[in-house]
């Protein structure tokens, strides 16, 4: 067995009781319940700290992008010719 290490925490009445009610369903004891959503909350903020690391990098770049404004030359098509290649490109395929 992994060797533990001994905390104290406090909790409300109602997680005492929905504690005690899932041990007892479980069969599990309450500190491997606890250790368990501990595990849990621990790899769900590491991802959510990651997505917020890419979003803020995306942010950058994005407003790098629009700090350095229009592309030199201008573009040199419309949406609707976009939309009309694309439905052009997608009745060939049909065919």
């Amino acid at each position: 067995m992994t060797k533990m290490v001994r905390k104290q925490v406090y909790i409300e009445p109602r997680q005492d009781e929905l504690l005690k009610e899932w041990a007892e369903q479980t069969g599990k004891s309450e500190a491997e319940i606890f250790r368990q959503a501990l595990d849990r909350w621990m790899v769900s903020e590491r991802r959510r700290r990651e997505a917020q690391s890419a979003w803020e990098e995306e942010r950058a770049f994005i407003e790098s992008r629009i700090a350095a404004g229009p592309v030199p030359g201008g573009r040199t098509w419309t949406r609707g010719e976009l939309h009309e290649e694309r439905r052009s490109r997608r009745d060939r395929d049909a065919d």
